[in-house]
């Protein structure tokens, strides 16, 4: 597993050493970072159920300032804070042990705002419906801000306002959904 592009391309991360980690593929990384060309290129990321980090570090690696890297996941965290130092950028990065829903609920607290959000919690979680809507609900998006979800299966957010599918594809089990905050 590698950084694809930017300031740290070619890093090689590691993987969590466990089997309930999914990491994105490479071509699947390569075309989420393809379809967010057109959008944002900077600000603050957010990569929830980050496993490795990997969506994350890509973003800073791509111009983004900071991303928050959270997980809740013992050898995730770990293996998040090893890829994050292999980046010699530390202090563009937070990385929280904690659930999504707790991260969700400190980041409101403190006033945080999202400008990009990877959520690829694992499929068997079915959880990316809520999280989208406590993400607007509790006022952690930026202007425009783009929601990468990576999931197997849809979801449907037809009664949530100022949320908008602007790109979808699907790469064999895997589905990934952009969507859009404003207007």
């Amino acid at each position: 597993m590698k950084v694809v592009s930017g300031r740290f391309r070619g890093l090689n991360l590691k993987a969590v050493p466990t089997n309930n980690t999914r990491p994105t593929s490479a071509k699947v990384k390569e075309a989420v970072f393809s379809m967010l060309s057109p959008y944002s290129v900077d600000g603050i990321a957010l990569d929830l159920f980050a496993g490795t980090g990997s969506l994350g570090i890509e973003a800073v690696s791509r111009g983004y300032q900071r991303a928050y890297l959270v997980d809740k996941a013992y050898k995730a965290v770990n293996t998040i804070k090893e890829n994050v130092e292999k980046t010699k950028a530390v202090e563009d990065f937070i990385v929280m042990k904690s659930s999504a829903t707790d991260a969700l609920q400190k980041f409101a607290i403190d006033g945080i705002k999202f400008d990009l959000v990877f959520l690829d919690p694992p499929y068997r979680m079915k959880v990316t419906e809520q999280i989208i809507k406590d993400l607007v609900e509790n006022d952690l998006l930026a202007e425009n801000a783009v929601i990468v979800d990576e999931t197997d299966y849809d979801i449907d957010l037809g009664d949530l306002d100022r949320i908008d599918l602007i790109k979808e594809k699907r790469y064999k089990d895997t589905k990934v959904a952009l969507y859009q905050f404003g207007g």
